[in-house]
């Protein structure tokens, strides 16, 4: 006859040996740290709307002292706009 010799480890169920592996994994681990934003995503929006509409500004008053020889300040007149668009829609 053999006699079989049953460790404390083997005769332990499943879950048991489970809990135990989590709880010295646990201890092992750092605990992680939370990332906080900067600078909230809402913000963000609006820092990109903002500075969209400074780019496009900036092209507007370049493209029309660059390329159309005028004076810079006279691309932010209402005039102007206003005579461009009579030129468009009088072509129609």
């Amino acid at each position: 006859m053999s006699a079989k010799f049953i460790s404390k480890d083997q005769s332990k169920t499943r879950e048991q040996m489970d809990k135990k592996r989590n709880k010295e994994k646990n201890m092992e681990e750092p605990l992680k740290k939370v990332k906080v934003r900067l600078i909230p995503i809402w913000l963000k929006v609006l820092i990109v709307i903002f500075l969209t509409a400074v780019c496009l500004i900036a092209g507007v008053v370049t493209g029309y002292a660059v390329i159309g020889d005028g004076k810079p300040q006279d691309a932010l007149k209402k005039e102007t706009w206003t005579h461009i668009i009579d030129i468009v829609n009088k072509e129609k």
